[in-house]
Parts: structure tokens; C-alpha cells; sequence
């Protein structure tokens, strides 16, 4: 008797055929794109020695190729060795780009809504051009979800413009969003503002109810409010509906890098206002970098989480000191103007199939004990000598600036550094790179002054011990004035060009906490 006539369990010999042959088939194509991919790799040294040497020191042609990260399925990268250019704008977000931003988006509201129990009003973006050379604009895709936006893509997958979804199909309301782009995004990106502008202009015209369309909602309180100031109708309509931000036309960062590596604030609304003072320079179709401080405090009022996608192991949050200078800086921007405490999330996008939505206090402290307190990894930087200290250092100074920013690092991480890298690796420190271990005690000693760490006193005694010795083994070697005994600490306060480039940014945040809107005008 034929089994399959009787057991469940049997499939019929026909659909088994087709199903192992479906199988086979797509185990073959995964050898051949290997295969393929391992020829690439082959040929790509001949090319890349071929178009230094023979064609690139001869000044001669250099064929082009595609530009953006193998790991994100992007094999038209290879052979490398070609004259690579960066991404077609008119491409982002691709189609791709699209599904993995409407599911991050779900992912994030999802968790927003579990902490807080509602829906956010504001989002606050971080957004980088990596997101464009790197990701086809997932985290732009995810803004415009937000929003409440689809790209209208042509024949040709370029996209048009967009549209808005309705709310029937979207589910929800329409999020507003706040986004601090980067100098690079503002410079080779305008894409990214045109789209965002157009996505805010359709949803503050939308005839919906505004507890179902937080921008409309927005746009409507802050046009009154500017319009308060003294401000031309047309004016006040452009920045009440702003919603990308960056720093001035040719200027690059966030500055709150630069106040917490000088020690040049006194409390958290230094850092905030340093902060605004450099974002608030808005981006849209008719503005390129005009100053709007009113309008930019004006949104920071509504902000309840601040994010940013992180696509590649490449780079941490301790990496580079604008991780904290921009999402730091909006966080601690946030709460001093809202007065409260915003979460602030890490869109882990690595593995496009697994994303993951953490708290960066939760990456930070991931961060802490996978490299910074790792053993095998302190090994293997110290293997790179001086070079291995200074990276020490620098992850050691960026984590400081997010707790500087933030506050998301316990006191007990803090304690096991300071007994890793200024007591038991001070004579390493010393063989090696002397004046890395000077900072590294100097940046403990002023987070324990200025409070930011409850250390043991035993500790501390130590650290300063470690920081007095550095000090005689530097002093024969020092000449000039240098930061060696004394923790100097000042702010606007102390510096007139300072106190006089800030006023606005002050008046604009008293009268926002005040709730009366409005502030010293735009400029």
C-alpha cells in the first residue's frame, strides 16, 4: 500500500520531486553567487594594483564603479579597484530601503508605546549620509513613515516625490519628526531636505483631525507663536513647517564635542544651549541655513525620543565624539528645554533580517563590557603601542561625553575603568603613550568634580596619586602653558564672543519654558 494514501506525515511523491529540486536549485544559486563573489574578490586585487600602479600614477582612465557595503548585499561592488562613485540621490530610498524603514518605524512606536503607553507626539533624528552611501535611505524611509509619507517611485524606481498614506491604512497618527542632519547630508544630500520638506507640507495641509496628525498639530501652535514675534506671515509659515536642522552653510558638527573635551560648561543647559546655538540654522525648499532658534526650541518642546540607525560594526558609539555631540546633544537639548527626560534610541539595522531597537544607555553599557572591559580586547589594543593608547583614550573621552550628555553610565562601570586603565595599566600607559594616561586620569577626576560619578573615596585617592605622578613625568617634557594641575572650567559666562553668539539661543529657551513662545526673532 502506498503510504502517502493513508499517513498525513508522507508528502506525495510528485510535490517531494518539485519541492527537493526547488531546494537543489536554490542551494546551486547560493554556490554560484558564492563562487562569483570569491572571483570578484580574486580579480579585485589585480584591479586594485592595476589601476594604482599601471593606469592612476599615469594619470590615465579609471573605469567607474558602484560604491556601498558588501555586507548589505551589494556585490556590484566588486572588483574593487574601480574609480567608485556614491549612490544616484534620485535612487533613495530604494524600494528595499522602504520595507526595512516601515519595520524599524513599527518596531520603534511599538516599544515607545510599551514604555510610555501612547504614542509619541515628536520623534527627534540623527540622520547621517552613511544612511544614503551605506543603507538606500532606511532611515529616511522610516521619517517619512512617520510622518505618515510613502516615496512615489517611477518606471525607472527613481524617486518623484510623495504622498501621503491615509490614515485608515497608516493605522495611527501621523508622527512629527525634528531632524539634525549632518554638513554632509546638507552638502551632497538636498534630496533628502526636498523630501521631507514636501512629506511635512502635504501632512500641514491634510484636512484631518490634529489628534491624528501631531506635524498639523505642531505647525498650527507654532505659526501663532512666531507670528507673535513681529514675523511676516510667510516667514513664520516656512519655519513653523521647518523640520531639518543642521549647523550654518560650511560649518560642520554639533560643538557640544568641543565645550565637553575644553571643559567649557558649568551644567547641562551649556551643553544645551551650545547645542542649539549650532543646530538651529533650518533646511527646507525656500531656506537654506537661515538661523531660527524660536522655532527650533519650539519643536524641542514636543520631542519624546531621540534616534539614530546604526548599520555596520565598522564604527561604536565610542568610536568617534560625534555620537555624543549630535544625539547626545539633542538628548540633554530636549530635556533642558522640555524638562523632561526623552528616551534615546540605537535602530540596530546590522542585519537587516534581525533589527533591533535598544536604549543607548543599553549600547553603551554593551560597548562597556565588550571592548572596554574585555580582556582580549585590551590585549590586542595594547599590541598596537602608542597608536593602542590613544585608542584607549579616545573611547575612554567619547564615553565620557555621552555620560556628560546623558548620564547612562553606572557608577560601577565607571569604577571598574578607572581601576583597569589609570591604576592597573599606569605603567604600560607611561612605557607607552604618557600623555594618553594624563587625560584619562584628568577626564576621572573631572567627572568625580563635577559629580557625574559617586566613586569610593579609596579610588579616587588613587587616581589622583596616578595623576600627580604623570603630572612630575611630564613636566620635564612640557614646555608652554598646558592643563596639568588645575580642572579650568568656564562657560559663555567667562567669554564675550561667546555670551554675545548665544543670546538668542537663551531667550529663545526661557521663553519656550515659559510657554509663551516665540523668542529674539530669526536672523
Amino acid at each position: 500500500m502506498d503510504p502517502t494514501s493513508t499517513n498525513p506525515k508522507y508528502v506525495e511523491k510528485p510535490k517531494a520531486v518539485a519541492l527537493a529540486r526547488k531546494v537543489s536549485e536554490e542551494v546551486l544559486e547560493s554556490f554560484r553567487t558564492a563562487l562569483k563573489i570569491a572571483e570578484l574578490y580574486k580579480l579585485s586585487s589585480v584591479k586594485e594594483a592595476e589601476a594604482l600602479f599601471e593606469i592612476g600614477f599615469e594619470g590615465g582612465y579609471v573605469e567607474p564603479g558602484a560604491s556601498g557595503a558588501l555586507t548589505r548585499g551589494k556585490i556590484d561592488v566588486l572588483p574593487t579597484g574601480r574609480n567608485f562613485y556614491a549612490v544616484d540621490p534620485t535612487s533613495i530610498p530604494t524600494k528595499a530601503a522602504w520595507e526595512i524603514g516601515v519595520k524599524t518605524t513599527k518596531m520603534m512606536l511599538e516599544k515607545i508605546l510599551k514604555e510610555h503607553g501612547k504614542y509619541p507626539e515628536s520623534i527627534g533624528q540623527i540622520l547621517w549620509s552613511i544612511d544614503a552611501y551605506k543603507a538606500d535611505g532606511e532611515q529616511l524611509a522610516e521619517i517619512l513613515y512617520l510622518i505618515g509619507a510613502k516615496p512615489v517611485w517611477d518606471s525607472s524606481g527613481r524617486v518623484v516625490g510623495v504622498e501621503l498614506i491615509p490614515l485608515e491604512e497608516l493605522g495611527r497618527p501621523r508622527i512629527d519628526v525634528v531632524v539634525r542632519i549632518s554638513g554632509i547630508v546638507r552638502d551632497t544630500l538636498p534630496n533628502y531636505i526636498h523630501l521631507i520638506d514636501e512629506a511635512v507640507e502635504k501632512a500641514v495641509i491634510a484636512d484631518e483631525p490634529v489628534d491624528m496628525n501631531y506635524v498639523k498639530k505642531h505647525y498650527l501652535d507654532n505659526i501663532e507663536k512666531l507670528a507673535k514675534l513681529g514675523m511676516g506671515f510667510e516667514e513664520a509659515r516656512e519655519l513653523a513647517k521647518a523640520r531639518v536642522w543642521a549647523e550654518p552653510p560650511g560649518a560642520y558638527g554639533a560643538g557640544v564635542n568641543l565645550a565637553v573635551f575644553a571643559s567649557a560648561w558649568k551644567n547641562d543647559e551649556d551643553l544645551a544651549k551650545t547645542w542649539i546655538h549650532w543646530s538651529s540654522y533650518a533646511y527646507t525648499k525656500r531656506f537654506y541655513g537661515k538661523r531660527a532658534p524660536d522655532a527650533m526650541v519650539l519643536q524641542l518642546r514636543h520631542v519624546e525620543a531621540v534616534s539614530r540607525h546604526h548599520i555596520s560594526d565598522e564604527h561604536d558609539l565610542t568610536n568617534c565624539c560625534c555620537y555624543f555631540a549630535y544625539q547626545g546633544g539633542f538628548h540633554t537639548a530636549v530635556k533642558s528645554v522640555s524638562g523632561k527626560e526623552p528616551l534615546n534610541l540605537w535602530i540596530d539595522t546590522r542585519n537587516v533580517y534581525k533589527a533591533e531597537i535598544r536604549s543607548v544607555k543599553e549600547e553603551l553599557l554593551r560597548i562597556s563590557y565588550s571592548k572596554l572591559l574585555n580582556p582580549a580586547w585590551i590585549e590586542e589594543m595594547k599590541r598596537h603601542g602608542y597608536r593602542g593608547a590613544y585608542e584607549f583614550m579616545k573611547k575612554l573621552q567619547n564615553l565620557y561625553g555621552w555620560h556628560a550628555t546623558t548620564r547612562f553610565v553606572p557608577d560601577e562601570v565607571w569604577n571598574q575603568l578607572a581601576k583597569k586603565y589609570v591604576i592597573e595599566l599606569k605603567n604600560w600607559f607611561v612605557e607607552n603613550n604618557k600623555f594618553a594616561l594624563e587625560e584619562v586620569a584628568r577626564r576621572f577626576l573631572e567627572m568625580y568634580r563635577r559629580g557625574l560619578w559617586k566613586a569610593p573615596e579609596e579610588l579616587i585617592k588613587q587616581v589622583e596619586n596616578v595623576y600627580m605622578e604623570i603630572q612630575a613625568l611630564l613636566e620635564g617634557e612640557v614646555s608652554g602653558e598646558a592643563q596639568m594641575g588645575e580642572i579650568w572650567i568656564y562657560t559663555s559666562e567667562d567669554v564675550k564672543s561667546w555670551s554675545e553668539n548665544v543670546k538668542d539661543v537663551e531667550k529663545a529657551m526661557a521663553l519656550a519654558k515659559s510657554d509663551k513662545g516665540g523668542g529674539s526673532g530669526s536672523k
